[in-house]
């Protein structure tokens, strides 16, 4: 097998791995939660976060080791379409973590805590918003694939 074949699977998987992971995420966000189901959006996040980092590194891998060469990505305009929607879902997730983080901490010393009902209607905005924006990915990463933008 190929480098450009391992990278391209490993990207594919760690992708996939990352919009599954946050499938859990968007779905464990709604009223009620707390108790068990809080502690587990606490676990999830950090892996969401641990996953995106992942994804990351395997792309920058990808373009300098893959068989298309950094030279075509960097003069790609889908390619930075795609970056530039990569970073606005890394942007829209910061202010989820930050409140399951207190979410967690507040649980941590009242184990009955759940999250006021505005709070998790606050997230599940930035949470849409980076559905919304994650579509985009893959219309970008499909248009550069077939030679537009370059």
């Amino acid at each position: 097998m190929d480098i450009d074949l391992l990278l391209a699977i490993a990207h594919h998987l760690a992708v996939f791995t990352l919009v599954a992971i946050f499938a859990a995420e968007f779905a464990l966000v709604r009223p009620g939660l707390g108790g068990a189901r809080l502690r587990q959006l606490a676990n999830i996040d950090a892996v969401y976060g641990a996953m995106a980092g992942i994804v990351i590194v395997v792309g920058i891998v990808r373009v300098i080791f893959g068989a298309s060469g950094w030279e075509y990505y960097v003069g790609n305009m889908m390619f930075w379409a795609k970056m530039a929607a990569i970073l606005v879902v890394g942007l829209l997730s910061i202010m989820p973590t930050l409140a399951f983080r207190l979410w967690h901490k507040a649980q941590a010393t009242d184990a009955a805590y759940e999250p006021p009902l505005a709070d998790i209607k606050r997230q599940r905005r930035f949470i849409h918003a980076q559905a919304g924006v994650f579509l985009l990915i893959p219309i970008f990463a499909a248009a550069m694939a077939r030679g537009y933008g370059g």
